[in-house]
């Protein structure tokens, strides 16, 4: 069973964050880590890959900074493989951006059995 998770890199609550004056934008220049639900989301792929009597689980991720600390979790998780789509032109994307964005990364993955999406 091919199964990919998108995953979001979020801003660590534990590290204070601040706001751009100009743009009211989340300065980002801390370290980002896995979102939980995102986390839960690898979790339940990777059990449904061993039930179904093995497979493949890949993330996909699109991170403007190009930050790839929560990937690693992910990979650290038992993912076998990730990718990251990441330009400053995507900062502020809305939801239909990051769905296309996302969408187009699934396709060069490879079309899998199932798609997770937790956020």
């Amino acid at each position: 069973m091919k199964i990919v998770v998108c995953v979001k890199q979020i801003p660590d609550p534990a590290t204070p964050g601040s706001l751009d004056s100009s743009t009211n934008a989340l300065e980002r220049d801390g370290k980002l880590i896995l979102d939980d639900s995102d986390a839960y989301g690898v979790e339940m792929a990777l059990q449904l890959a061993t039930a179904a009597g093995g497979g493949e689980v890949s993330i996909v991720s699109m991170a403007p900074n190009g930050e790839m600390s929560g990937m690693r979790t992910a990979l650290a998780m038992g993912a076998a493989r990730g990718v990251l789509v990441s330009d400053p032109a995507l900062a502020g994307s809305d939801a239909l951006t990051t769905a296309r964005v996302l969408a187009a990364a699934i396709k060069k993955v490879g079309m899998p059995d199932l798609v997770v999406a937790a956020t």
